[in-house]
């Protein structure tokens, strides 16, 4: 009788570990979909840690965006994944390059522009090789990225020197902090970048070949997709995005990019050093489009490369 007891005691327990399995099955679920939809309501928006993201940190960080709206930053090394996150309506919006959204237009992917930023891009060459022009680029390997803005200056790099294309060896590196410690450790011969990867570098006293400010390009774009953007509160959402990020301008422009280590430290793999030597000169412009020249100029290349 005791053990028909324990038995029957045993299934009980059974039984109940049971329900209290599929009840927690139940409240993941839940869980996960409130999660999801909270998501899917919030404004989404890809960053990298290159200085021309900077307002947006600030922004979330120092609570210039009204509370009341949801706004979220989605973190990416690597200009592609920014990219394919805002094509697949994983994000609302990105901080890119002119070439790479004219090319997702292009490729089927509606974008409005809402900010110019200020992003510029250096081509530096490793201080061992002793290159101190762009014909030294000649059986050299050149870090980039397909289809961007480095993939265009690469272009403008071998013709203006003069070179066979085939004689400059593009390497793909997507990643910008793998791209800077492929230099730091000699494993590549030139590279392009922008900031603070680019202080970084000219720290280690490489040489730099080409300065997009010198040729008054301003390819550096943010931008949004027009699908789903309409909606009321997706309006809402924008406008308090643009407000917070306007006023994160001002603020870097009143009181300089370095009033900021702690976003900085927080999102920037750079060294103090380097924290120290970024340009305390950068003026960041309110939201504006973009030019049409540089627009129109990201439109021409990538019609060659049909």
């Amino acid at each position: 009788m005791r053990k028909i007891l324990l038995l029957f005691a045993t299934i009980l327990l059974i039984a109940g570990c049971g329900q209290s399995y599929e009840e927690t099955k139940r409240l993941s679920r839940a869980q996960r979909l409130k999660l999801w939809r909270e998501d899917s309501a919030a404004l989404k928006v890809a960053v990298m840690p290159t200085l021309d993201c900077l307002p947006v940190f600030i922004a979330k960080d120092h609570q210039m965006f009204d509370t009341v709206v949801d706004i979220r930053l989605k973190r990416f090394n690597a200009q592609m994944d920014c990219d394919t996150a805002l094509m697949r309506g994983r994000v609302e919006g990105s901080i890119s390059d002119l070439v790479r959204t004219e090319r997702m237009i292009q490729q089927g992917t509606p974008l409005k522009y809402v900010a110019a930023t200020n992003a510029y891009w250096l081509l530096i060459s490793n201080r061992q090789l002793r290159m101190s022009n762009l014909k030294h680029l000649d059986d050299r390997m050149l870090a980039m990225t397909r289809y961007s803005v480095t993939d265009l200056l690469s272009d403008l790099a071998v013709d203006s020197a003069k070179l066979k294309t085939e004689r400059v060896f593009r390497i793909q590196i997507n990643d910008v902090n793998v791209r800077l410690k492929m230099l730091e450790n000699n494993e590549m011969d030139a590279l392009l970048m922008t900031e603070p990867q680019a202080t970084q570098a000219l720290l280690g006293k490489h040489k730099v070949l080409l300065d997009t400010r010198q040729l008054d390009m301003q390819m550096g774009v943010l931008a949004f997709r027009e699908k789903g953007m309409d909606d009321q509160n997706r309006r809402r959402q924008m406008e308090v995005f643009l407000k917070g990020y306007n006023e994160a301008c001002d603020s870097l422009n009143h009181y300089g990019v370095k009033q900021y280590r702690d976003v900085i430290r927080k999102y920037y793999k750079i060294s103090e050093q380097a924290l120290k030597a970024l340009p305390d000169t950068l003026k960041f412009q309110h939201a504006a489009a973009p030019r049409e020249k540089d627009v129109e100029q990201a439109r021409q290349w990538l019609s060659k490369k049909k």
